[in-house]
């Protein structure tokens, strides 16, 4: 049986905003641990890509929630970096793919590390009880992230 849910005005509003700014907060620090001049677009995109395996720009897009018209800028801006490249569909030569590059996956993985470091530097400063803490509230945060049923 699922656990029961409240409604969304006996939500703490002083909770939600502090969740927002925190996320968010998190999330743009997260960014600035990546190396290079890339957008959190593109650097989404790439892990999209990789995550998900070839896909067509209207397939990406519909990942990332964007129209075609931005996605196809923001792939074309990774492909001049080298980071991806457009591949013709082998069922549909009308259709491109799009696909990491060898350094497109070498980026991706230096950017993991790097954030990954960065996290794990700033929870080495935590306490066991609040090391202890994090778990369940990161599957509440996976929990957030679900698309409603």
């Amino acid at each position: 049986m699922p656990p029961p849910t409240t409604t969304p005005a006996a939500v703490d509003h002083e909770l939600v905003a502090r969740l927002r700014m925190a996320v968010g907060r998190l999330a743009r620090r997260l960014r600035q641990q990546t190396e290079g001049e890339i957008s959190a677009s593109q650097l989404s995109a790439l892990a999209s890509v990789d995550r998900l395996g070839p896909l067509t720009l209207g397939e990406l897009a519909a990942v990332e929630r964007v129209r075609p018209p931005t996605m196809t800028r923001v792939v074309a801006n990774v492909e001049e970096l080298r980071l991806v490249v457009r591949r013709p569909d082998p069922s549909d030569r009308r259709v491109a793919r799009v696909e990491l590059t060898p350094a497109g996956r070498g980026f991706l993985d230096r950017s993991r590390t790097r954030r990954d470091a960065f996290l794990a530097e700033r929870m080495a400063a935590l306490t066991a009880e609040e090391l202890h803490l994090l778990e369940p509230a990161v599957a509440v945060l996976e929990r957030l992230l679900e698309e409603p049923r």
